[in-house]
């Protein structure tokens, strides 16, 4: 492990800004209609159910990362299987996030410029940060959530104040029932991107003060998860279903209709630029997590030896993950969220979960009959 320590803070503006992610500006729970607000306010309270899990495997073992947790609970053979997949589906999800803003780049701001030029100025730019450590990512994180807010202020004020919103595309509330919106919460919501905190749990060992866990991550958690339903909202009122759910970016489109006295208008670089902060957090907690695995499963001396080449490894994966955003939309949504996303989030925690719970029970029954021997 790096001899490096984040504070309650950092740790916030980290899980912060890695859970806006992509989420931020594509279709987040569109399937759910006019009532994708209400599904991501569902999908907000599963991935407070999902933490607790995390959380309590994390009490178990609190210095260790979650590649060394796995090994603890499930032995040392099947152990490092599990941990060496959870390295592949970080690098994985990794390279999706960096080939999403590839393709928004490409497609709004710099049409001209070839995908993978974008892609290895992004990564390198990644792997230098890593390479001075978790803290600098930490203190980084620190100055670019500040950043964030006043986009984020500043968006919104134009958006409210452009006179486009019209609230009638809201309603009515539950008009497909109940169906659609529960079964976009679960998975698809649930496990993008509240299941993808996952991956702090790699991070976790390094905070100062492990008592306030629980108040760090369940603040940003939920305030994230409301400005997510409330960016949903927004799009609605603005675009309306059936544009938000034509549009590949649709939080770009609805503060691209923004023209307040023929003056100001082309705000589509604050999307840019909000963008560009949050996937840079979110693909680099994700390779540092899948290289301090490395670390931990191969007994490395550092990371700093294998982050150059894990980068050029994210590299190529995010340029063959797919042809085209569409097919990498698709495949997300339909294969990654039931057969990656779903398993690493929750089904594997929740073996982990109960061998812990079986072997402390066994461990309890064997004290009180000790306890009872001595006393006979």
């Amino acid at each position: 492990m790096e001899k490096a320590k984040i504070s309650v803070i950092q740790l916030f503006a980290m899980m912060f800004i890695f859970n806006m992610g992509t989420a931020l500006v594509v279709s987040y729970g569109i399937e759910a209609k006019k009532d994708a607000w209400f599904a991501i306010l569902l999908g907000m309270g599963g991935g407070m159910v999902l933490f607790f899990i995390y959380y309590f495997l994390f009490r178990q073992y609190p210095n260790l990362p979650l590649t060394g947790v796995v090994r603890k609970i499930l032995g040392k053979y099947l152990g490092w299987i599990i941990g060496l997949l959870y390295i592949i589906y970080f690098l994985y999800i990794a390279a999706r996030n960096v080939r999403e803003l590839g393709d928004l780049l490409v497609t709004s701001t710099m049409t001209e410029t070839p995908l993978l030029a974008i892609i290895i100025l992004f990564v390198l730019v990644i792997c230098y940060v890593l390479y001075l450590g978790i803290e600098v990512l930490g203190r980084t994180a620190e100055v670019f959530i500040v950043m964030l807010i006043l986009f984020g202020v500043a968006g919104n004020f134009f958006v409210l104040v452009s006179g486009n919103l019209d609230f009638h595309n809201l309603q009515p509330f539950l008009e497909h029932g109940w169906k659609p919106i529960v079964t976009t919460a679960f998975p698809h919501l649930l496990v993008f991107p509240f299941g993808e905190m996952i991956v702090f749990t790699m991070l976790l060992p390094y905070l100062n003060r492990h008592g306030l866990v629980k108040k760090v991550w369940l603040s940003a958690l939920v305030s994230s998860g409301l400005i997510l339903c409330w960016v949903a909202i927004l799009n609605i009122t603005v675009l309306g279903v059936d544009v938000m759910e034509r549009a590949t970016f649709p939080t770009l489109a609805t503060i691209g209709k923004v023209n307040l006295f023929n003056f100001i208008q082309r705000l589509d670089t604050i999307i840019v630029f909000t963008l560009l902060i949050t996937v840079f957090f979110k693909a680099s907690i994700y390779l540092y997590a899948a290289v301090m695995g490395m670390v931990d499963l191969f007994k490395l001396k550092n990371h700093q030896q294998i982050l150059l080449p894990t980068g050029l490894i994210l590299i190529f994966f995010s340029m063959v993950i797919a042809s085209d955003i569409i097919e990498q939309f698709e495949e997300g949504y339909n294969i990654g969220h039931y057969y990656l996303e779903f398993p690493f989030q929750i089904i594997v925690p929740l073996l982990m979960l109960l061998v812990v719970m079986i072997r402390n029970r066994f461990k309890k029954k064997t004290k009180d009959e000790k306890s009872r021997s001595k006393s006979i």
